[in-house]
């Protein structure tokens, strides 16, 4: 489709206690894993890093963060304005479960909106969202006066927000698989039972 898919990895993986992106999954990495599945579907995929050289094994554009330490909103920002297209799809590097189904599906419900941000059990997920690139304007003016806070910027904007019921006329599967995001190491260790057990 005629969008972007950027991947952020960004974050100290202070919690796992090693790099998110970089766990195995069978033999493919986490980010390889989250990239393949992006690319049935997107035309162009960025990663927005702060560690290049790591990454360079993607063979995929890498851009930096041009307001490094300010956490994701600056990522969004990074991979927004390094994007080619209006419309984007952002996800973080630890949802090993991204759906390009999903994805291309909050892309496509962008229509007039500046973004769509699905929402499951009352937990809004902007880093599982589309974008219009126009929005880094944004994301430029709440870095600079320190409001890093994503929820802070979607105040400012046109926001679609989706819940549970307009997923699922989109999506058919497990809405807490795709949602679910690894932050420790037994977090990791269910997620890697899941994939090899293929439910």
């Amino acid at each position: 489709m005629k969008a972007g898919a950027i991947i952020l990895s960004g974050g100290k993986s202070s919690r796992m206690g090693t790099n998110k992106a970089l766990l195995k999954f069978h033999e493919k990495t986490n980010i390889e894993r989250i990239k393949d599945e992006l690319q049935h579907v997107f035309d162009d995929i960025i990663l927005v890093t702060n560690d290049p050289e790591t990454y360079q094994f993607l063979n995929i554009k890498i851009v930096t963060d041009q307001y490094p330490g300010s956490g994701p909103l600056a990522g969004i920002h990074a991979g927004l304005e390094a994007s080619d297209y209006e419309e984007n799809f952002v996800v973080a590097c630890d949802m090993p479960f991204v759906s390009a189904e999903l994805a291309s599906s909050l892309v496509k419900a962008l229509k007039h909106h500046d973004a769509v941000v699905p929402v499951s059990h009352g937990r809004q997920h902007p880093l599982f969202a589309a974008y219009q690139k126009r929005i880094a304007r944004e994301a430029k003016s709440c870095i600079e006066d320190g409001n890093l806070r994503i929820r802070h910027m979607l105040e400012k904007l046109n926001v679609r927000f989706l819940d549970e019921t307009d997923l699922q006329l989109y999506f058919e599967g497990s809405l807490d698989r795709v949602f679910f995001n690894m932050n420790h190491p037994e977090e990791y260790e269910n997620a890697r039972k899941w994939a090899e057990s293929g439910e």
